[in-house]
């Protein structure tokens, strides 16, 4: 992987909002194929990182380069080669599925049979072949999250970066997303995938990258990791981010009832 020069460059990397700093100097380097696992807190600077990537924040201090384009400088053109499957989006649900991706792939200059095309495809492997043209006001989380994962990945991006993008989806579908992702890596794409579902993380991740309060507190494999801090990475989520003790918080709750 290191053969080839970084598809992500971030270089001392710093946001705040007001007085709060977020990020305090985040240095990380990402090459083409690999899927990285960003785990973290809440609070720890995760969704910051991910919103200063797909270029929703523009102010920071910094320097991030990606597949070779400085973002402040080329926001537009990076953009047209990422996918971004956010953890909570408004869709245009009286829209139907096939309306809201035709909308999403002219957005990306696709042309319009391409759009059907592959949108019909996709819809159809994710199981809602009979879904085309109902309003999606009707659908589930679920149906509705198989919507926006389509809509991340129909203009076949270079970068993915996804966001809890399991959230409300049936235990068939997420199989067939960590497999997507196996396949999508394979193929050279990035995934950026940041998650609470630490047994999922383990499993699709090549690397893993833990923030803790605005600053990267561990980067590499699972195996690295579990080596140098723990045999599970939900142990070593808690022991690197000060929680340590946290496994006699569900007993305490329950004492509350006695």
């Amino acid at each position: 992987m290191n053969q080839y020069e970084p598809i992500i460059r971030i270089q001392n990397l710093h946001k705040s909002y007001g007085d709060k700093e977020v990020l305090k100097g985040i240095d990380l380097e990402i090459y083409p194929g690999e899927v990285i696992g960003y785990i973290g807190p809440n609070g720890a600077g995760k969704s910051t990182t991910v919103k200063i990537l797909t270029g929703l924040i523009e102010d920071f201090e910094g320097n991030i380069t990606i597949d070779q384009m400085h973002l402040k400088d080329q926001v537009l053109p990076i953009k047209a080669i990422m996918g971004y499957v956010p953890e909570n989006a408004e869709l245009y649900d009286v829209l139907s599925p096939l309306e809201y991706l035709d909308f999403v792939g002219k957005l990306y200059g696709m042309d319009a049979s391409v759009i059907t095309e592959r949108a019909t495809r996709l819809l159809t492997a994710f199981g809602l072949g009979e879904s085309f043209n109902k309003r999606m006001d009707t659908f589930s989380k679920g149906m509705k999250q198989k919507v926006l994962l389509v809509s991340g990945i129909i203009h076949n991006p270079k970068i993915l970066i996804l966001d809890e993008p399991l959230s409300g989806l049936d235990a068939n579908a997420v199989i067939i997303v960590k497999e997507l992702i196996s396949l999508l890596a394979k193929e050279g794409k990035t995934i950026f995938y940041c998650s609470h579902m630490m047994d999922v993380v383990e499993k699709v991740s090549d690397r893993i990258l833990l923030i803790n309060k605005g600053r990267i507190v561990a980067n590499g494999t699972f195996e690295q990791l579990k080596a140098d801090h723990g045999n599970s990475l939900e142990h070593i989520f808690a022991k690197l981010t000060g929680h340590a003790e946290s496994s006699g918080s569900a007993a305490n709750i329950m004492s509350a009832f006695e």
